[in-house]
């Protein structure tokens, strides 16, 4: 019997390999987000403007984004900053506090959405992925933006 190549099915990508940056060394919560944001810029993807609106969220609302242990999600509500719906993925060199009780954050995502809806079926599937047990702390330990980009987007387990 003759043995056949098993096709490879591509890993739905949820966070893009230009999305993602490896042991970003930050000086504080506020550099963590500028970095995090930083790549959406770069990309297209959002106006500098919402970064400060991320910073100015957790100024008035406090670590709210801080939403599990050594993770934050940081984001701002829908606006004009925001060009198209994107996600950007760091973890940091050293952990730092927001002031919450998950500190130290050693992985924040940025979250950009143009309007409310659009991106559910998207912030669901990351939702799933980061909730596998251990799934924060292999972020945090990934050397690379490769080994990051394949911790992030396997599928199973």
């Amino acid at each position: 019997m003759e043995e056949r190549e098993v096709p490879v099915i591509p890993m739905e990508e949820l966070v893009g390999l230009n999305n993602i940056e490896a042991e970003a060394e930050v000086l504080d919560w506020k550099d963590a987000i500028h970095k995090a944001g930083d790549i959406l810029v770069r990309n297209g993807d959002i106006k500098g403007s919402y970064i400060d609106d991320m910073i100015e969220s957790v100024n008035t609302l406090g670590p709210y984004m801080v939403i599990a242990k050594g993770f934050a999600l940081a984001h701002a509500a829908p606006c004009e900053a925001v060009l198209r719906n994107a996600v950007s993925l760091i973890n940091l060199k050293n952990g730092i506090d927001f002031g919450s009780k998950n500190d130290p954050v050693k992985v924040v995502m940025c979250l950009a959405c143009t309007d409310r809806q659009s991106h559910m079926e998207k912030i669901q599937k990351i939702a799933s992925q980061l909730m596998k047990e251990g799934m924060i702390d292999d972020l945090a330990a990934c050397k690379t933006k490769e080994e990051l980009y394949e911790v992030f987007n396997k599928e199973g387990e």
